[in-house]
């Protein structure tokens, strides 16, 4: 069986995060997207193609660095024309059999081994917020209708993108048209091949990363199940307290550091303190970021991201900083004093 996933997207809603490096090398509990998901599908499959897009370059090298020993082609989507468009650019390279991973969600073995014992299935899962997602219609187990994002009140049951194909999919792919996102949707071609009978399967677990701060849940709940109340990378010093948090290589925290994420190379000061935040790679930092319930912009629209404190971009500098819950900084800005807005 071989395993493909899509990777190719820019990913502007994770901006500040991803506007340095691709959205699959976004870490949670100290491990990319892209090693989350290869792990997961390595062990049953003999080959594994990634569509790639965005900074491909950084991602191709990581991956091949990290995995020189499996079998892993790279295939670029050269135009961002949706999931749809991504999977007919590999059309040619599959042989049969295929389970399909979205590269911006982290999946598990368990939902792996579940979903390849079907030839055609999706993976779903009941959610609180089923209207930000593809909600799933089904009767005995079986896929009747995906309906994406509704207004009104559907099901709580949603699609979590994670599929086991065969080389059928691609005459479907061949007769859908754009929606209204002006994309080629995978989901339609699944709607219409529903009536070949596409189970549903639910799913052990899966952590979607839409939003910069779907990290931080990430993050707690796989250093959960690890057993670890934190995660600290090679070569890094901890002088100050680190609570329920992810610390990179290489960083050097002199200050207190609470349900965050600290990326490679950070260095945090003496005295400062961050809560329920993101911090880049390269980041120094010294000041205070305290988190509460607040909204975030994004893309200009303002979206309500839980207990948050900041989420600051790769390479930037904050000095001597109070920043606001919710406020973003973007790679390689210098700021200073109090932060009430996001820095772009």
């Amino acid at each position: 069986m071989q395993a493909v996933i899509l990777a190719a997207g820019k990913s502007t809603r994770t901006y500040p995060l991803t506007l340095t490096k691709p959205k699959p090398l976004l870490k949670a509990a100290n491990k990319s997207i892209i090693e989350w998901d290869i792990d997961a599908v390595k062990d049953i499959t003999n080959e594994i193609i990634i569509v790639t897009g965005y900074k491909k370059e950084m991602l191709e090298k990581f991956v091949s660095q990290k995995y020189p020993k499996l079998d892993i082609k790279f295939i670029q989507q050269k135009e961002q024309l949706g999931t749809g468009n991504a999977l007919l650019t590999i059309k040619n390279f599959i042989k049969n059999e295929f389970i399909l991973l979205m590269g911006d969600n982290i999946y598990s073995k368990a939902d792996a081994n579940k979903i390849i014992k079907h030839r055609c299935s999706i993976l779903v899962k009941n959610v609180k917020n089923p209207e930000n997602f593809g909600v799933i219609i089904e009767k005995n187990n079986f896929l009747l209708d995906i309906i994406e994002k509704p207004e009104n009140y559907v099901s709580s049951l949603i699609n979590c993108a994670l599929y086991s194909l065969d080389k059928n999919i691609f005459d479907v792919l061949k007769t859908i048209k754009k929606s209204a996102r002006n994309e080629y949707e995978l989901t339609d071609a699944l709607k219409i091949t529903a009536k070949s009978k596409v189970r549903c399967v639910k799913s052990v677990l899966w952590l979607p990363i839409t939003y910069p701060w779907d990290l931080l849940i990430a993050d707690r709940k796989l250093r959960k199940l690890m057993g670890k109340s934190n995660l600290i990378g090679q070569n890094s010093m901890i002088n100050g307290n680190v609570k329920s948090s992810s610390v990179g290589n290489n960083c050097i925290i002199d200050g207190d550091v609470k349900n965050s994420i600290i990326m490679d190379n950070a260095i945090v000061s003496n005295k400062s303190v961050i809560e329920d935040s993101i911090i880049g790679e390269n980041v120094n930092f010294s000041g205070t970021i305290k988190s509460s319930s607040a909204y975030s912009t994004i893309k200009g629209k303002k979206i309500f991201a839980g207990k948050i404190g900041a989420v600051i971009g790769d390479n930037a500098k904050a000095d001597n900083v109070e920043i606001k819950p919710g406020c973003k900084i973007w790679p390689n800005k210098i700021v200073k004093g109090k932060i009430q807005n996001d820095i772009e």
